[in-house]
């Protein structure tokens, strides 16, 4: 009678899982699109938006030191 061969099943297993796992990780660092009712796609560029947030040009920064003239 032939005997079943555990190793090469598990090692299947293990490669689905770390292709599923590459999978997961490659959706994540894709820009998420979404589709409007009319079927066009919306891009979502977060990237470009965060940046700016937190950046004052007109603010003057309060501790200057004074230049003897």
């Amino acid at each position: 009678m032939a005997r079943n061969n555990f190793q090469y099943e598990k090692r299947q297993r293990e490669l689905d899982k770390k292709r599923k796992a590459d999978d997961k990780a490659k959706r994540k660092l894709e820009p998420k699109n979404e589709v409007d009712a009319d079927g066009n796609v919306i891009v979502q560029d977060s990237d470009s938006d965060s940046d700016n947030d937190n950046v004052n040009e007109d603010a003057v920064p309060a501790a200057l030191p004074s230049s003897p003239a």
